[in-house]
């Protein structure tokens, strides 16, 4: 019969697989810490705490019982020798299925190129990392033609090996989408398609002065208009209220407050148009502070060459030679300048903001035509790799997430791990305002024709770097592959709680003041304990935004989908799904983004329908009983009620 087996070694990930009674385990590798040396079964009875290496897997001999470890996730089979779990060369031999579609993923950190074959399979990929430039403390810029040109050369990568291995000619690719980092803004000449200024990126902090000046404006209009006292916005933000760990959301309604209990706030006043705060997080506010700040950008706006756009838009403009000024919606939803209702610019959003409407790129779908390539490159005369092919799909970073998840259900939601967390819940055709810190955003458009998608977002500011944090500034391991085998190594965090508020709470609290803190720390602690609290403090925020979408939306979850480079954490993975008492699904690949924006593509070019199979690449269910569960959470509110207040808010 065949026995499930399923063990831990340091450095090594856990996994379950099948041990067949005939396995043969003579005349494999053994590793004894750092020596390795050949091992005969038959011929050696010191066996104790040896750990055996054969191809991928992980044999560990403890007193005779073998106990065994797949490094690949694969099931074991000894019968099945020599076999190569190399995925370059599976690919290599691997039959695609023409047509292809390809997709930008222009990020924060790098540039993409990624084509997918007709089953959503990836053909070919090449990335290139980004500078960051930071001129001043809270700023973050990138160079808008360093961007374009890491764009054009991962293209020419990509395409010279699609040539060389014969995947066919170019008119089997029928088309790319872009996707990219949202609300980082780029202002440009259009004579001579140059940079005005280095592009603000998204988590920029330049524009809190504007902030405040924006909500003292807000606060006197309210006055004015005699709104403080008579007109409320179903979704204006509850503030979190210290009371024994708890928060002022559960007093009433199942944790709703029903709109005319909530004043509007002046950082809410735009929100029911637009659908989010006052922050310096969007577009809008970024692209006042151009204009107050950069004189060349003053100038191109008298001589009526000034435009605007997120980097979607600068590279549309970029590879269609400037023929074509345009966005999606979900990326003009992320401006503060875009009517969630009407999906066009709003007159009033622009006045209040002080920027002007004009220089904005048209706004579409995030499925059709924009346009074909038709850039030169450096070379005189030399043509772009993909001259004539179709832009046909455009989407902000986190919705084309949600779009390659197939998250096209209401009441679906998708969860990014990585440097923090990103979570989207679809709620279908109807704008809901949050009543819980969230914000209201457009989830795509499929289609000039089709009706917008909406989506609640919330963001978690501490994710992967806190396991950055632990390896680069406490020493605690090298890496995170090390993080998650000392977390895997303990059964609990021994009653620890780590709240990671370096810079401030986010959803749903938003509290400024708050720092991080590890609390219940006990003589027992280790570093075991402390990197799974880590691991942990990622789930349990993930928990509690995901508790205020379903307030807001009134549905319940079914399932959890994720992506990201945390989510190849298996362990973070079970966490999370025992704390939502929900399944989490990740994907066969982890791409989705970029497979989001070439499904929309492909969509548009009739290469794909409204849909396709999700693929499930492993699921995760609840092991935790509800009443561990209950006591950790009820803990982690206690743990959180003491990050609050450690900043002065007169400084």
């Amino acid at each position: 019969m065949n026995r499930l087996f399923s063990f831990f070694t340091p450095q090594i990930k856990k996994t379950n697989f099948i041990l067949n009674k005939n396995s043969n385990i003579n005349n494999i590798k053994v590793e004894f810490i750092n020596n390795f040396k050949n091992y005969n079964n038959n011929n050696n009875n010191n066996n104790l705490n040896k750990t055996l290496i054969f191809d991928n897997i992980i044999c560990i001999n403890i007193n005779n019982s073998y106990r065994f470890h797949s490094t690949t996730n694969s099931t074991f089979n000894n019968n099945n020798n020599n076999k190569n779990n190399n995925s370059n060369n599976i690919n290599n031999n691997k039959k695609y299925m023409k047509p292809y579609i390809g997709a930008i993923d222009q990020g924060t950190s790098s540039t993409r190129f990624i084509l997918f074959d007709k089953n959503g399979d990836i053909v070919l990929s090449h990335q290139i990392l980004l500078t960051q430039h930071h001129p001043h403390p809270g700023w973050v810029e990138h160079d808008g033609n360093e961007i374009l040109e890491s764009v054009n050369k991962c293209i020419e990568v990509v395409m010279k090996e699609y040539y060389e291995k014969n995947f066919g000619t170019k008119e089997d690719i029928k088309a790319i989408g872009i996707t990219n980092q949202r609300e980082t803004t780029i202002v440009w000449d259009r004579k001579t398609s140059k940079p005005l200024n280095h592009a603000i990126v998204w988590c920029d902090t330049r524009t809190k002065d504007l902030v405040n000046y924006f909500n003292n404006k807000a606060n006197k209009l309210i006055d004015e208009n005699h709104l403080k006292s008579n007109y409320t916005i179903d979704g204006a933000e509850s503030s979190f209220k210290e009371d024994n760990g708890s928060d002022n959301n559960n007093n009433n309604n199942n944790g709703q407050q029903s709109p005319s209990q909530i004043k509007l706030e002046s950082k809410n006043y735009l929100r029911e148009k637009c659908g989010l705060p006052l922050s310096s997080y969007f577009s809008g506010l970024k692209l006042k502070w151009l204009f107050d700040n950069c004189e060349p950008v003053r100038e191109a706006y008298r001589r009526g060459d000034c435009l605007m756009g997120t980097i979607d838009s600068w590279l549309i403009w970029n590879l269609t030679s400037g023929k074509c000024h345009m966005t999606d919606v979900t990326n003009a939803s992320r401006t503060m300048l875009m009517n969630l209702k009407t999906l066009s610019w709003d007159k009033e959003l622009c006045d209040f903001l002080e920027v002007p409407i004009d220089i904005l790129p048209e706004i579409h779908s995030s499925s059709e035509i924009y346009g074909s390539i038709n850039m030169n490159m450096t070379t005189p005369h030399q043509l772009h790799p993909l001259h004539g092919i179709p832009i046909a799909g455009v989407l902000g970073d986190q919705q084309a997430a949600m779009v390659g998840q197939m998250c096209f259900e209401k009441g679906q939601a998708k969860n990014t791990y990585g440097t923090g967390c990103f979570l989207l819940y679809n709620t279908g055709n109807d704008i809901v305002h949050s009543r819980n810190g969230l914000l209201t955003t457009v989830c795509y458009q499929l289609g000039r024709d089709s009706p917008p998608v909406y989506a609640l977002e919330g963001g978690v500011a501490v994710a992967g770097s806190g396991v950055r944090w632990l390896i680069d500034n406490m020493g605690i391991a090298k890496s995170s592959q090390e993080i998650e085998d000392l977390a895997t190594s303990v059964q609990d965090t021994g009653g620890m709680y780590f709240v990671p508020a370096f810079s401030g709470l986010f959803a749903p609290y938003w509290r400024d003041d708050a720092r991080g803190v590890m609390v219940g720390l006990t003589h027992h602690t280790n570093r075991c304990h402390i990197a799974r609290s880590v691991l942990e403090s990622t789930c349990l925020q993930t928990y509690e935004v995901l508790d205020a979408m379903q307030k807001d939306s009134g549905n319940k979850l079914v399932e959890l989908r994720v992506d990201g480079g945390m989510a190849k954490n298996n362990l973070l993975l079970q966490i999370q799904s025992d704390l939502l008492g929900l399944p989490v699904v990740k994907p066969t690949s982890l791409e989705t983004t970029c497979f989001g924006a070439a499904f929309a593509a492909g969509i548009a070019t009739g290469v794909w329908k409204e849909t396709m199979q999700f693929k499930i690449g492993g699921k995760f269910t609840p092991q935790l009983d509800e009443h561990h569960k209950t006591q950790k959470l009820k803990e982690w509110k206690k743990a959180i009620s003491k990050s609050l207040d450690w900043i002065d808010s007169k400084n």
